[in-house]
């Protein structure tokens, strides 16, 4: 799927498009404005004159008079302070920006005529109460953002991530409602609220630079929570969009390595019933191991998803049919890439994926003594890259079954390792073993005691167990 074929993904969703036809139809007074000497005549007539033109003679307007339409929108914006008069003026420009992305220009001319920047006038409006109004400023925003000439930056483009940041981790608006005085908003109003945040960060990161910044301000965890919380599909989808922009960019398939994406995906992929949903998981992943520069990455991708469950998930769905080329094409595409790594998977690459992907199992290779002998001093690497895992899967876990192989996987690694009982012990891991060893699950104090005995004795082959192995 091409990036060019997604360009209207970040549509208006129910809410805002129901809101914005009931605003669109309560035409404003401007002559009582301007009898109330609340707006100025040369607004006034400019505003009246706009509102009446169709198309063609709209765009002839803004062609001749686009410093003057910039200047009464926001002369509007900023004087009247009615919530349903400020509603419309923010439908009219979100419409005129829609209606043909160049037009964005307009505010950026003007903004450099006032030295400002274009949506500084609109990061305010975000502090709102009203919500529709609040949204409506949103998506002027992103779209200013998306299609201007200059890049918003800095604390303005802080301040916005951080917004949207906010609301998607929220997943639950609170307000007075897109009506004043109509109470809080149901559950499914502020569902699609929250799928026009998604829809504001779709369209910022189509841009490069944006994806940048989105994960320099930790914006990847931000999705990954949002999809680990069950959401509903459509928010499924557009989050996993924006994984998918993400990953268009080489020097951020590197990155993204640092955050469970894979399994996220994975898991949504064997529950999907949404087409769509299925078709943006397959291109993520596809853009994962074809956009990555460097092989390693590429190969620990493909490791990864191997460890998820992706290839049999991939062999149940190339046996349907879609009406989709992109779905057929991707399947194929990852069905060979994932077929090649299978054949070059070492025991030590499988630990090593199983290991990241913080999913533990008894898989063949935590039981085997020559695993152990061979590849224990290989958890050094990296600057004990795995081992750090391991230790931080005993102190995060609340699965027993992970916590069980991550205590056994240490015991092994000191049993084999001669020097491994002080690099545990200079990691914390420890005492994080010992904390484990009055858990309620029986399996994981068995595995928690051997390890403990494995870090105290200097000959282990001379201290005979007793206790008989429960699993």
């Amino acid at each position: 799927m091409d990036i060019r074929g997604a360009v209207d993904a970040a549509v208006p969703t129910n809410i805002i498009a129901a809101k914005a036809a009931e605003v669109r139809a309560n035409k404003v007074n401007w002559q009582s404005y301007l009898q109330g000497q609340m707006i100025s005549a040369e607004d006034c007539e400019f505003i009246k004159k706009f509102e009446i033109a169709g198309s063609e003679d709209k765009q002839a307007v803004l062609t001749k008079e686009g410093h003057q339409c910039a200047k009464t929108f926001l002369n509007l914006m900023a004087h009247i302070s009615k919530e349903q008069t400020v509603q419309y003026i923010l439908t009219l420009i979100d419409d005129t920006l829609q209606e043909n992305h160049q037009r964005v220009n307009i505010f950026f001319d003007y903004a450099k005529r006032t030295k400002n920047t274009a949506w500084s006038y609109f990061l305010p409006m975000l502090n709102r109460q009203d919500l529709f109004t609040v949204h409506m400023a949103a998506r002027i925003i992103a779209k200013l953002a998306a299609w201007g000439r200059d890049l918003m930056e800095g604390s303005d483009l802080n301040y916005y991530f951080n917004w949207i940041k906010t609301q998607l981790s929220s997943q639950k608006l609170h307000g007075t409602g897109a009506e004043p005085g109509t109470g809080t908003i149901s559950p499914s109003e502020s569902s699609q609220y929250v799928q026009c945040v998604a829809g504001c960060l779709q369209l910022m990161l189509r841009v490069n630079e944006y994806r940048f910044a989105w994960v320099e301000a930790d914006g990847v965890n931000c999705i990954t929570a949002v999809l680990s919380n069950k959401c509903g599909f459509q928010l499924q989808y557009q989050m996993i969009f924006c994984v998918w922009l993400l990953a268009f960019s080489p020097q951020l398939c590197e990155q993204l390595r640092r955050y469970n994406v894979v399994p996220a995906l994975s898991d949504i992929l064997q529950e999907s019933v949404k087409e769509k949903v299925t078709r943006i998981i397959l291109a993520a992943f596809r853009n994962l191991l074809e956009k990555s520069a460097e092989r390693e990455t590429r190969q620990e991708y493909a490791l990864a998803m191997i460890q998820c469950k992706v290839l049999k998930q991939l062999e149940n769905l190339d046996q349907q049919k879609y009406d989709d080329e992109d779905i057929t094409d991707d399947i194929k595409f990852l069905l060979e890439r994932l077929g090649e790594s299978v054949q070059d998977l070492s025991s030590f690459d499988e630990y090593s994926s199983e290991l990241k992907s913080g999913r533990l199992e008894w898989s063949p290779v935590h039981k085997s003594e020559k695993f152990w002998r061979e590849n224990a001093v290989r958890l050094n690497e990296k600057n004990y890259e795995l081992l750090k895992i391991l230790t931080r899967l005993l102190e995060v876990s609340d699965d027993p079954q992970v916590i069980a192989v991550a205590a056994h996987d240490v015991g092994e690694y000191v049993r084999h390792y001669p020097r491994g009982k002080r690099v545990i012990e200079q990691l914390g891991g420890k005492q994080l073993v010992m904390n484990h060893m009055h858990h309620e699950d029986q399996l994981v104090r068995y595995n928690a005691l051997l390890a403990v005995q494995k870090l105290m004795v200097h000959n282990w082959y001379c201290l005979c167990l007793t206790q008989h192995c429960p699993q």
